[in-house]
């Protein structure tokens, strides 16, 4: 049996859509999380994160039409690896300061997904960036 590729992982899930973000939390844990953090505004995080620790997070562009690209440059800062999963196109230019940073699109399969976790943080094949289905 092949090892999971999120095994151990605690995985923060940055969307606002209820029910894509218990999508996420149910494929992450199939493929071994041992964690998922769900928040669904800018306005949450800095609470519900207050002492916790994640080990990846994906991130959805933006958030009850805030966009959470400086919360992802925190990221960047602190060495946290994170994919992006956006619904919006045209995103070449709204993520160039994120060379390597791999652009999920939604609607986005359970598998590209899951590949893009795995390769930021080591234990994937998939290091291209992903661009977006427009």
């Amino acid at each position: 049996m092949a090892a999971l590729p999120l095994a151990g992982f605690r995985i923060l899930i940055l969307e606002d859509e209820y029910l894509i973000a218990m999508d996420v939390e149910q494929l992450c844990r199939d493929h071994g999380a041992e964690d998922a953090i769900l928040i669904g505004s800018l306005d949450a995080i800095e609470t519900e994160l207050a002492g916790q620790r994640f080990d990846v997070a994906v991130i959805d562009a933006m958030l009850g039409g805030r966009s959470t690209l400086d919360f992802a440059r925190r990221l960047a800062e602190q060495g946290i690896p994170f994919v992006f999963a956006t619904g919006y196109d045209g995103t070449a230019g709204r993520f160039a300061d994120f060379p390597g940073v791999p652009v999920v699109g939604k609607p986005y399969g359970g598998q590209e997904l899951i590949e893009a976790i795995a390769s930021v943080v080591g234990r994937g094949t998939a290091q291209a960036t992903l661009e977006p289905n427009t």
